[in-house]
């Protein structure tokens, strides 16, 4: 079962990508982002594309410009996020056939995203945004519109979200920190996907 979740693995280094990436999966999470930010990002990525590329959605983070987006293809990667807008970028993505989840905060970036092709949009910061900033968006984008909530994200807010009509999340620091082994990850990982499963926690 693929569920909407997206472990942000911001700080994640090659060595320790294979163990952390096993641990997710094996939790359900098949959804894995390593921000651009990170030591050797890309050496991270296509090690986890080569071992687990037929497992689980692999991309980056934190893509800033045209020639990141190459870059990841080149890794391997199939989805980009971002932390902005940025209608190059996204371009880029949807050309290279990858997913594209450009950051917005306002309606005007949300249909600036999706008339650049975006897959999907990405709410950040999340907990500014807020459900209720989500049902207020929602109310004037295109029906069918998928919004991911990204930044504060933790078990105890998906429900809120969920009843705001989220289509998934991107966890970063409730799932991963730098330096949290695969044990570490595992417990958050399961406790996040039974906070999925069961709807209301």
């Amino acid at each position: 079962m693929s569920r909407p979740l997206i472990a942000i693995l911001r700080g994640l280094t090659p060595r320790e990508a294979p163990a952390i990436a096993d641990a997710l999966i094996a939790a359900g999470i098949t959804r894995l982002e390593v921000p651009l930010n990170s030591p050797d990002p890309l050496d991270s990525i296509a090690l986890l594309v080569r071992d687990f590329g037929d497992r689980a959605l692999i991309g980056a983070g934190t893509v800033l410009t045209p020639g990141q987006v190459r870059a990841v293809a080149d890794a391997g990667g199939r989805m980009v996020l971002s932390p902005n807008c940025d209608a190059d970028v996204i371009r880029a993505t949807v050309a290279a056939g990858m997913a594209s989840f450009p950051g917005v905060m306002t309606p005007s970036e949300a249909f600036v995203a999706l008339a650049a092709g975006a897959t999907g949009l990405k709410l950040f910061p999340g907990e500014l945004i807020g459900p209720a900033g989500l049902r207020a968006m929602r109310a004037v984008l295109p029906q069918g519109t998928d919004c991911w909530a990204v930044g504060g994200v933790s078990a105890d807010t998906m429900a809120d979200w969920r009843q705001a009509g989220v289509a998934g999340f991107g966890i970063g620091s409730a799932l991963y920190r730098p330096g949290d082994d695969a044990a570490a990850v595992t417990a958050k990982a399961r406790a996040l996907v039974a906070a999925w499963d069961g709807g209301t926690a």
